[in-house]
């Protein structure tokens, strides 16, 4: 096993490593989602009245859908697709009759999950100073051969990566930075689960890492629960 991968599991298991990755990924959750008071009030006389077509219509206008159901992305692309299925509609309001009006309420107006925030939080950490040195914007970056990490886009640096360092994966990247004068790419994941769209994440990471012939030494930073001593997959 690589000695810092080694190093990097004792880490998450024998100190205080959820502690310290709040640092990088404060992942507080946003405030409630505002809903729309004219949809709202559709929604309560749709309720009350039991207009189903009208209920689940008014509620595909606000941004989260009270209820998961594997339905729902189908009605929503499709609006007409309400009059077509009686059965679904009444299957699905009768859930939302169940909930009643103050879970509906409750349920539409959740905070954005937190981990579709944590994209640009490796980079405000950086910004910090937090490995010795200060980011520099491309047009420095490019004007001197000193050790230095570039404050760039994750598009601005793929194009970077492209033009200098023959990177040729199509993604951008999260991390560019030049230390004795070799250049280090790489990207970031914060993986909070195991499975769907984490393992995406995960294989992304590869294969920034695994990308042949680029002018660099390519890294993955990786967070989160691959560090768990377990019989897992993502467990090296």
């Amino acid at each position: 096993m690589n000695h810092w991968l080694k190093l990097s599991i004792e880490y998450a298991n024998q100190r205080s490593y959820l502690d310290d990755l709040f640092q990088v990924y404060p992942t507080i959750p946003e405030g409630i989602r505002d809903i729309d008071e004219a949809i709202w009030g559709n929604v309560e006389e749709a309720f009350y009245k039991k207009d189903n077509i009208r209920l689940i219509k008014e509620l595909l206008k606000l941004d989260l859908f009270p209820i998961k159901d594997s339905y729902i992305a189908c009605l929503r692309h499709d609006p007409n697709a309400v009059y077509r299925n009686p059965k679904t509609v009444n299957r699905v309001c009768g859930r939302l009759y169940e909930l009643g009006l103050t879970q509906i309420f409750a349920r539409c107006s959740e905070p954005k999950e937190t981990n579709r925030q944590i994209g640009p939080m490796f980079r405000n950490w950086l910004s910090k100073k937090s490995l010795g040195i200060e980011p520099i914007h491309m047009d420095d970056f490019v004007a001197t051969e000193d050790d230095a990490i570039l404050d760039a886009g994750d598009t601005a640096m793929q194009v970077f990566a492209r033009e200098h360092l023959n990177y040729k994966h199509g993604k951008g990247l999260d991390f560019i930075a030049r230390f004795n004068k070799k250049y280090v790419i790489g990207e970031t994941k914060f993986l909070t689960d195991y499975g769907g769209h984490q393992k995406a994440q995960f294989n992304d990471a590869i294969r920034t890492i695994t990308a042949e012939r680029v002018n660099a030494i390519q890294i993955a930073i990786l967070d989160g629960v691959l560090f768990i001593i377990n019989s897992g997959k993502k467990h090296a």
